[in-house]
């Protein structure tokens, strides 16, 4: 199988809003270096699409993956549509059960 990984608006407003983050805390290059490799390692979702927790609690088909122990990456896995399609990015223990909860 050849997976794709798929981004929403709303995974790719929260990296924004994550290197902003960063950046205002830090520099902008460490912040976009670090959005850049949460990226790369979503990508990597291509290879084994269903590692992670499953959270079927909160909506069917949702799992749950950590980068680096400060994000979570939540998605959902489309075997017809061979892809990935990352729904959220949280950084910094943002409450994501109750953002994915909401949506």
């Amino acid at each position: 199988m050849s997976w794709r990984v798929i981004f929403s608006p709303e995974a790719q407003d929260r990296l924004d809003v994550i290197e902003q983050y960063i950046a205002e805390a830090s520099s902008p290059i460490p912040a976009a270096r670090y959005v850049d490799a949460i990226v790369a390692y979503c990508e990597t979702l291509t290879t084994f699409p269903e590692r992670g927790t499953s959270r079927d609690d909160l909506f069917p088909g949702l799992r749950i993956t950590n980068y680096r122990g400060n994000a979570v990456i939540a998605f959902v896995v489309s075997k017809a549509a061979e892809a990935v399609a990352i729904v959220g990015v949280f950084y910094g223990g943002q409450d994501y059960e109750a953002v994915l909860q909401e949506s």
